[in-house]
């Protein structure tokens, strides 16, 4: 039960740090995919994703 509040609590706070996380060049890494598709962009952030996955496993381990 405390791993999914966890889980809840760090995607709640990735998501209204997309913005401000964005002009660090997350979501632009070698590895993410964009590309544009009838006039939408369409972004899929794999090593984005690897490297926050990694993060919250190392601030999971410390606590």
């Amino acid at each position: 039960m405390r791993w999914i509040l966890t889980i809840l609590i760090s995607l709640m706070v990735l998501m209204t740090a997309v913005p401000w996380l964005s002009k660090f060049g997350l979501g632009r890494l070698p590895g993410d995919i964009n590309f544009t598709v009838c006039g939408r962009r369409i972004s899929i952030p794999l090593a984005s994703t690897v490297l926050i996955v990694l993060g919250a496993y190392l601030i999971g381990r410390l606590l």
